[in-house]
């Protein structure tokens, strides 16, 4: 998956494929497959259209995320939800998320964060499976498991329907897009005060 060529592409199409967001639509909640953090029960749902391969949601992951985690989530006031949705480099976001999802369901989200503590690195040196393998290894894979997790055509399937599912019938078109109780409250850059303020709505 992670040929010479498409490392070469990466890092050359890095600028062009980290863009923001447009107009979408959104789902108030998890479907199946997607990923999930803190309170089910919260009467605040929390869904975040990501890609591992957008700059955008590297910055909303390293630099707002953290102080919305401990402030919501942990709290038990938000139920968050990730949904994966592939950006340019598609090869690279799938791989990213593959990756995650064969770290095991414990560890998917630490490895996501990692992988976005990364991209920078990943996109300026263009070595994408050397990041990947080395995020893998610390989270116990071996390089054969890395090597067969990333040709897992089941799971490559997956990943890439619920991509087309935010597609087609959330009508999102590009990350990250943020969504509250089922309203699209932001996309692209987004302030914690932002989100302070949609869930303080969403609450009442």
């Amino acid at each position: 998956m992670l040929s010479r060529r498409l490392l070469l592409a990466a890092a050359a199409v890095a600028g062009l494929a980290l863009a923001g967001c447009n107009q979408g639509g959104g789902a108030a909640g998890p479907a199946e497959g997607d990923m999930t953090m803190g309170n089910p029960n919260a009467p605040v749902k929390f869904v975040e259209y990501a890609s591992v391969s957008c700059s955008h949601c590297a910055a909303f992951n390293n630099e707002v995320f953290p102080q919305f985690k401990a402030k919501y989530i942990d709290t038990g006031k938000v139920h968050y939800t990730l949904k994966e949705f592939l950006t340019p480099p598609e090869q690279v976001a799938t791989a990213g998320f593959l990756l995650a999802r064969c770290a095991g369901k414990d560890k998917y989200f630490s490895v996501v964060d990692a992988i976005f503590h990364n991209q920078t690195e990943m996109f300026q040196t263009g070595d994408v499976r050397g990041v990947l393998l080395r995020i893998a290894q610390s989270s116990g894979m071996t390089e054969q498991q890395f090597d067969a997790c990333l040709r897992d055509e089941e799971a490559i399937k997956g990943v890439n329907a619920r991509h087309e599912r935010a597609v087609q019938q959330d009508r999102i078109t590009g990350t990250p897009t943020f969504v509250i109780n089922g309203k699209q409250v932001a996309s692209g850059e987004v302030s914690m005060a932002q989100l302070e303020a949609a869930v303080a709505e969403a609450s009442k």
